[in-house]
Formats: C-alpha cells, structure tokens, sequence
C-alpha cells in the first residue's frame, strides 16, 4: 500500500540566483551561477548526481525540448536528465520527480532545476503568441490572466457579503507586506518598500488589482540536491537536515469550468493538494503547526483566498488575517517572508524551487536577523500554475 514520501528524502543542497532582468546574461549563465552555489551548499562532486529533472516552460525561447541543455551546461557524467513542463509549477514539478527518484530508491542523488530567462520573449508579461499558446488555449484570445484572477474577488465578495473596500484593503496589504520583505532580500528583484498609499493609488490592471498586485517579469534560476536523510546525516553531521514531510500535486479536471459547482471564489486543486500534503505530514491544525509559507502570489487576490484554500484562514476570514497582520513577518504564520513573486517576478520554470529554496534556508536559520523567522521548524510552499478554474497545485512541506 503507498505510504507517500515522508521523511524518505532530504535536501542536500540549494542555489538560487538572484532575479531580475538579466540583459547580459543567457541561460546557460543563470544555471551555471544557481548550481555553483547549489553543489558548494550539498558539499559532494558533480559526479555524484545520478540523475536530473529540469523545469522549464518557454522551451522556444531558453532550453530547447530536451534534457540535453542542462546536461551540456553542466557537463553532467552522461546521467539521465529530463525536462518537464507543467505550467508555473514546472519547478516544483521538477522537484517532485527527483524526491520520488530517491525516495524509490533508483537514485541517491538527484538534481532538480529551474530555469527561465523570460524577459528574452520580448513581453511586459506572459506572452501572448505560440510560444505561450497552452495558456492562451485556456483563457481564449480575449483573456488575461490578470482579467481571471481579478474575478477571485468579486466572487468572494459575492460568496461572503463582504465589501470590495475591504477586498481591497486587505490585497493592499498584501502587497505592502511583501514589499516590506523583499527590500530585504538581496536576491529580490523589486527592492524598493511601497506605501500602501501607492498601492492604493497605482493605475488599475484589472479591477481590484492595480499595478502592485500583479506580479512582475524577470530571469532566473533555482536547483535542489535531493538525497536520503541517512546520506545527508553522514555528509552533513552538523547540521540541520531538512526533510520533505510531503509533496503533492493535484490538476485540474476541467469540472470546475464545465458546471455550476465552483463558486469562484477559491482555487480547488489547492484545497485538494493540501488536504492530501496535511495528511502525508501528519498535520491535522496547519494553523498552529505551520510556521512559514512561500505561495503563489501571482496577484495579491491570489494570495488572500490561498490563505482560506490551505485551511490556514477560517472560510470568509482571509481578510481579517491579513489586515490583523497574522501573515507578516512578525505574525503568526509568516507568508512571502522573501517578498514572493511580488518582488521577485516569475521566471515560470524557477519560482517553485525558489520558494523551496526561502523555506531551507530560513529552516536552517540562515539569514540575517531581520528576515529571519525565529524558531521555525515547519515550512509550507504553495506553487500554483494555470488560471483559477484550470491550473496544476503543487503544495510541499518541509521540516527539520
């Protein structure tokens, strides 16, 4: 009978460059400078990665439809490496595949990649051509994403009696907590704080969400070492080993857009995707035994009903979280403790293993005082690819 992944894998190893609008750079840079850090930080040789998984979604414009890229960069010993794709939870994706890897036990070592250099599409946001003609398939030639997130809120509101002004704070202060956190991190690439004043006051993209709750475009690379706990105990006797308590995935049917069941005012698949990770964790109050989260924050509406699709928030009370600063920094449950995707854009293949790679490190207590969660032991990330009514959820769960 399958008894899922828990503590069967641990990560050994993690590098993340910074994002930004990397003109000078290709993507064979981004991987080169994301795995240098990455195989310092596991402390093993090349050679002793057995096999590889590489997210990535634009192959067109950055790595081509095969492994061979990565392989080639890398100049990885002849070992198997495999792209996937599966939307903006292609990093993730890849992580899965290499944790179910080791956990099988046809691998000790396995690598996971991310990667995309999205700025090189020539777009001020996901592109709207054949490069990105899946998405496109979805939404049909009139849609945005911005446009379908946006109706996240009309349909809460509608859902719980609650006002658009108070929808509207509380996105407001979504995006003002992840700024205050981003101008931290030198690895973001939006580090400048914003008043919620501003937030307020920028130009409408898709009503509620103005220009501070959308998310922004860059290039970027992230990767993971996966192993046994047993091989990083040897390897690393010193420190931390941080575990995969679960990892699940859960992808749209196409119910939610054929009938009349989905009130909109949630995202199902990660309602679905969490419950499955709680119960591979042995978590049955997230609320309480959750000490940090990196989710999908592709707008700030997208955020605010996360909060209630992971059973963090009671039904219809996401808002009073958020504006009672249960999610900041110095809250109960901090989320986007990096700055999210508010401040770090989405390069599609590597956000996933980016916000993996926020909840190691601070797991680990590396960061500086003034970023650092005190006394974190459990940490959750929420990568969500698609639109609201057809999208793929990945929710992972780690701890020490």
């Amino acid at each position: 009978m399958a008894g899922g992944i828990k503590d069967k894998v641990a990560i050994l190893g993690m590098g993340c460059t910074k994002f930004n609008e990397h003109w000078e750079k290709n993507s064979s840079d981004l991987i080169l400078e994301a795995f240098q850090e990455c195989l310092a930080d596991a402390g093993i040789n090349k050679g002793d990665i057995e096999a590889a998984w590489v997210g990535n979604h634009l192959d067109e414009v950055n790595i081509g439809k095969g492994g061979y890229y990565v392989s080639g960069v890398l100049h990885l010993p002849m070992i198997g490496v495999t792209r996937v794709d599966n939307f903006c939870a292609s990093g993730t994706e890849a992580f899965r595949n290499a944790c179910y890897a080791v956990a099988s036990g046809a691998y000790d070592v396995a690598l996971s990649v991310g990667i995309e250099k999205l700025k090189d599409t020539g777009y001020g946001g996901l592109p709207d051509s054949p490069v990105f003609g899946q998405f496109v398939s979805l939404i049909g030639p009139n849609g945005t994403a911005p446009g379908y997130f946006a109706q996240l809120a009309t349909a809460y509101a509608a859902k719980y009696g609650i006002s658009m002004d108070k929808i509207k704070d509380a996105i407001t202060h979504i995006s003002w907590k992840s700024h205050q956190n981003g101008a931290m991190n030198p690895r973001a690439h939006l580090r400048k704080p914003v008043s919620k004043e501003q937030i307020k006051g920028s130009p409408y993209v898709a009503y509620p969400l103005g220009l501070f709750d959308c998310c922004g475009v860059s290039d970027g690379a992230s990767m993971a070492i996966i192993t046994t706990p047993e091989i990083a105990a040897r390897l690393k006797p010193d420190q931390d080993i941080i575990k995969v308590k679960s990892l699940q995935i859960s992808v749209s049917s196409g119910e939610e857009a054929m009938y009349d069941n989905w009130d909109g005012a949630g995202v199902v698949t990660t309602q679905v995707a969490s419950r499955k990770a709680y119960e591979e964790a042995e978590i049955d109050n997230p609320r309480e035994q959750i000490d940090l989260m990196e989710v999908h924050d592709c707008f700030s509406i997208t955020e605010m009903v996360t909060m209630e699709d992971l059973h963090i928030s009671p039904p219809g009370k996401a808002p009073d979280d958020i504006l009672e600063g249960f999610y900041d920094l110095d809250g109960q449950v901090p989320c986007q403790v990096d700055g999210g995707l508010k401040c770090f854009g989405h390069p599609i293949g590597a956000s996933g293993l980016r916000m993996i790679y926020e909840v190691y490190n601070q797991l680990l207590g590396r960061w500086s005082e003034e970023r650092l969660v005190k006394d974190a032991e459990i940490g959750l990330t929420h990568n969500l690819g698609g639109i609201p009514n057809q999208n793929v959820c990945s929710v992972a769960i780690f701890g020490k």
